[in-house]
């Protein structure tokens, strides 16, 4: 099971979520299945299973919501999981769901649909652990990142009614926490450690030179 779900979440496997997300939404907007009723109702019950379902469901009225969700998942998902991929499942995994909670407890009493959360999670786990680790080509694709989809950071705030600010937000707090719990963990391809690095870690000391010519005067 372990080996499955690391080969269906390699990056490739992104256009696979990509495409079960579109075929959800043909069925929603060709049968009117009315599926927001499986999105997350905060502090209910019967609106907790929309932690898992949430992400799957967006608006048959409106086109751009998915369409504007695919593309960055697909950009953002590939960094995920070719750059980290270590923990990439973990990460996303943990996106999806710790952001589905957060919005079921403390979100505004309606559903909450879209993959959206997650995708901010994504978004700023890369950009901070690109910042807090010592390693050049995470940090550049942090900026790249960035420099994509920087302007997502106004969707933190409640600016339209219809828009769950909610997961936004919620979802960018995941993805610092995360951040910061795995910086030491998940790089695809580790920098080699300078020798002063390594022997910091050994405990090792570095000769006291000035000590040596001290003696000798």
């Amino acid at each position: 099971m372990k080996e499955f779900f690391q080969v269906f979440f390699k990056p490739w496997g992104i256009l696979l979520l990509i495409l079960i997300l579109w075929v959800i939404h043909f069925l929603n907007v060709k049968y009117n299945l009315n599926l927001a009723q499986f999105g997350i109702f905060p502090r209910t019950w019967s609106g907790f299973l929309g932690i898992l379902t949430a992400p799957l469901i967006h608006s048959p009225e409106d086109f751009n919501h998915i369409m504007n969700n695919s593309i960055p998942l697909l950009i953002m998902g590939w960094a995920l999981f070719y750059f980290y991929q270590p923990i990439g499942l973990k990460i996303f995994i943990l996106s999806w769901l710790i952001t589905g909670l957060f919005v079921w407890i403390s979100g505004r009493p309606s559903y909450h649909i879209g993959i959206s959360g997650v995708l901010y999670s994504l978004l700023f786990f890369i950009f901070f652990s690109g910042v807090f680790r010592s390693d050049g080509r995470l940090l550049t694709v942090a900026l790249f990142v960035v420099f994509l989809y920087g302007s997502m950071v106004w969707g933190i705030f409640p600016y339209d009614w219809k828009i769950s600010f909610e997961s936004h937000l919620l979802g960018s707090i995941t993805g610092i926490i995360l951040a910061i719990f795995y910086k030491n963990e998940g790089e695809t391809f580790k920098r080699e450690k300078a020798q002063w690095e390594i022997e910091e870690e050994l405990g090792i000391e570095p000769p006291d030179f000035e000590g040596m010519f001290n003696d000798e005067d």
